[in-house]
């Protein structure tokens, strides 16, 4: 047998074998200086196929085989199958819990970490150059780099020493991982959501790349009564009518196992194709779910009431352009805005060195001038604070313009813009804003929180609103106080209250009665501006109407339950929920009510309770939830109605901060992921790395082997 093959391997190689048992060398030269070395001696040719070595990084290449032994190593190696060798244990991975890993475990998790690292500080995962000679590699390898020098367990079997075959730190396995990581946040809100009914909140804005992105997040209450709103989803939609988006909400849903029928409330802004009573989006999901309410977004209303009372009265109208006008010209230049900065910090230091100022951390801060915005929320507020803050600031920048600037355009411009400042009427608009505005304020930062429920909202609208007319009736003598001694600390000229008042600077006005200056300002400035809010307050949150909310106030424990109404509650049921109680249901819900307005006398730990989320905290904390099932069922289906979409305005803040100019070509999936991770780090943390590593082993097969095969001794 073995003469057979030598006789083929000499056919093959066209050679004749020497009665000396050599073989010509067919590479060596045939010219008579090597005619003394006309033959090499040739290996064994026997060949065991049990001395192969199965380690890839220490088996010889096929090419160092002779070429009739090649196939059979190959056969061999087919036959063997895949391999990873067994380490020593001195050489494993040893956890907390003092299990043992392989080096491929600490190569992914180091992978891993670096990859929840970027996603959670909403940083660039790639770098421009990450070539072995760059300088800088992306924040990715940057940061493996920097964990592998302080590790040498980790520096062995990452980036240069890692296998080039599976390192694990390319793009596509940098959004496997983040893939992972929010599919597993959005199970996490699946599985809290159970059984319970939600709410839906949308939203839609642009992003960077001027692609239409639309927010979903999803209300609900959790088994401890807590109210939530999580972040569920981001989808890119061509179109913005509300087909469209009902289509993509849909799917979203559908994808992830939550049922149309469950909707108990629908949370967006006001625009037509939202709130649309024909063919709006909400009207479209109450055709296939009566139950799922629509609730107008309570802070955007706030917003467009503020909005209109600026446009609506003139002296108010007046003072917001004319303030535009005023961070135009102070903005616009560099010098200007160090020339402000240099002003603030030398009055500081005075106020400072004269005891005038409070010292500590946090205060005194440099700021600048903010733009007021119809569309952001509390920014007229922001802006009049600035203006306060840094008036005397703005007010000697404007003067050296004036004296200093370089066309005469800047320099009448900067003595227009200082006129008009340094007016009575200027300074008492400043301050009659600052106060309405304060109220909103204050109303609007409730209104954006997570957790606020429906009738608590309503309730502080109700508190702006006494507030607005308490100020109305009360507050002028006030004002006008705080007006005069902001004028006679500046300098600035005051009216007489007692004269005759003229309309406009040039040709007089028709004037039906003289009036007063002080009447003018009385009536027609500031009780004019209060009750164009007070009216506009009204008119946008008109709870007189919505019987829905007034039922429902029925249960609201507030003053040890002064508002409880059996009556109220039992047609809230039967009318508003009629299909999360089944007719049985519905015949023994009074008598709970009953068992519960005996309970609530004489339970101290159903008394001083100021909203309805904390009556269902303390029902699933002493689980009478367990014995008023009805009525806590209810109090959770009241809680679930919207207030507010701050929820899905602070997405595409987060959306502003991952998708930046850098990085506007990122793929929809990646953007996602990147913004559910972002969003939701209270979940992605509590996720231990071995369920990560367990699922990337799952999705397809690996060439490394992550999980011992063998128990280690």
């Amino acid at each position: 047998m073995a003469n057979r093959t030598i006789d083929s391997f000499f056919k093959k190689r066209r050679l004749e074998p020497s009665g000396s048992g050599e073989i010509p060398c067919p590479l060596r030269d045939s010219s008579p200086k090597h005619q003394t070395k006309k033959f090499c001696r040739a290996e064994s040719l026997e060949f065991d196929i049990s001395s192969i070595e199965r380690d890839l990084g220490k088996r010889k290449s096929i090419w160092e085989y002779l070429e009739h032994q090649r196939d059979e190593v190959r056969r061999a190696y087919i036959k063997f199958g895949p391999y990873q060798p067994e380490l020593p244990i001195e050489s494993m991975v040893v956890d907390k819990k003092g299990r043992h890993f392989l080096f491929s475990w600490l190569q992914l998790q180091v992978s891993i970490d670096a990859a929840k690292w970027c996603a959670f500080q909403a940083v660039a995962f790639r770098g421009h150059d990450e070539s072995l000679d760059s300088n800088n590699r992306g924040n990715f390898i940057e940061l493996i780099k920097h964990v592998s020098s302080y590790n040498e367990k980790v520096a062995a079997v990452v980036l240069d020493n890692a296998p080039q075959n599976a390192s694990y730190t390319s793009p596509t396995i940098q959004k496997e991982i983040l893939s992972i990581w929010s599919i597993k946040i959005q199970k996490h809100i699946r599985e809290e959501i159970s059984d319970s009914k939600f709410s839906i909140l949308v939203d839609e804005a642009q992003d960077r790349s001027k692609r239409e992105q639309m927010a979903i997040v999803l209300r609900f209450v959790d088994k401890q009564g807590y109210i939530r709103e999580r972040f569920f989803d981001i989808v890119h939609v061509h179109e913005t009518n509300s087909l469209t988006l009902k289509k993509e909400i849909c799917d979203v849903l559908s994808r992830h196992n939550l049922s149309v029928q469950n909707i108990r409330g629908q949370g967006y802004d006001g625009a037509s194709n939202m709130r649309g009573e024909w063919n709006g989006l909400q009207a479209l999901f109450i055709q296939e779910c009566p139950y799922a309410y629509y609730i107008h977004c309570f802070a955007h209303r706030l917003q467009l009431t503020l909005v209109a009372t600026s446009q609506e009265v003139i002296p108010v109208e007046q003072f917001f352009t004319n303030l535009s006008l005023l961070i135009n010209l102070v903005s616009s230049s560099c010098k200007r805005v160090d020339q402000l900065r240099v002003a603030r910090a030398a009055r500081i230091a005075e106020l400072i060195a004269i005891d005038e100022l409070e010292t500590g951390r946090g205060q005194n801060q440099m700021g600048t001038l903010k733009r007021p915005g119809t569309t952001r929320w509390g920014s007229h507020f922001s802006s009049i604070c600035s203006l306060f803050t840094e008036y005397e600031d703005i007010c000697s920048v404007l003067i050296d313009v004036i004296n200093y600037g370089n066309t005469s355009t800047q320099r009448s411009e900067a003595n227009r813009v200082y006129d008009f400042m340094t007016s009575f009427d200027f300074v008492l608009v400043m301050h009659m804003m600052r106060d309405i505005l304060g109220f909103a304020q204050v109303l609007s930062q409730a209104l954006q929180c997570k957790s606020q429920d429906i009738l608590n909202a309503l309730k502080l609208v109700s508190v702006t609103k006494d507030r607005l007319q308490s100020y109305r009736d009360n507050g002028w003598n006030e004002l006008f106080t705080n007006v005069k001694t902001f004028c006679d600390a500046r300098n600035i000229e005051m009216p007489d209250m007692n004269v005759i008042y003229k309309a406009g600077r040039g040709r007089i006005r028709k004037q039906n009665d003289p009036i007063t200056m002080e009447h003018h300002y009385r009536i027609d400035v500031f009780l004019a501006t209060v009750d164009s809010q007070i009216l506009e307050m009204k008119n946008r949150f008109k709870e007189d109407v919505i019987e829905l909310l007034i039922l429902s106030s029925a249960l609201h424990p507030k003053d040890n339950f002064q508002a409880f109404n059996i009556e109220q509650i039992c047609q809230l049921a039967n009318k508003f929920y009629s299909a999360d109680f089944t007719d049985q249901e519905k015949l023994h819900f009074r008598t709970q009510l009953e068992l519960f307005q005996i309970e609530f006398s004489c339970n101290s730990q159903l008394q001083n309770l100021s909203s309805l989320q904390e009556l269902c905290q303390v029902l699933a904390k002493t689980r009478k939830s367990m014995c008023y099932t009805l009525i806590d069922r209810l109090i959770r289906l009241i809680l679930t109605l919207p207030v507010s979409t701050a929820t899905t305005e602070r997405a595409f803040s987060a959306m502003k901060i991952i998708k930046t100019c850098l990085r506007s070509r990122m793929e929809e999936d990646f953007l996602a992921n990147s913004m559910i991770m972002y969003i939701e780090k209270e979940i992605a943390r509590t996720f231990d790395v071995n369920s990560i590593i367990d699922d990337f082993d799952k999705i397809k097969s690996r060439r490394a082997q992550f999980h011992m095969s063998h128990t280690v001794k």
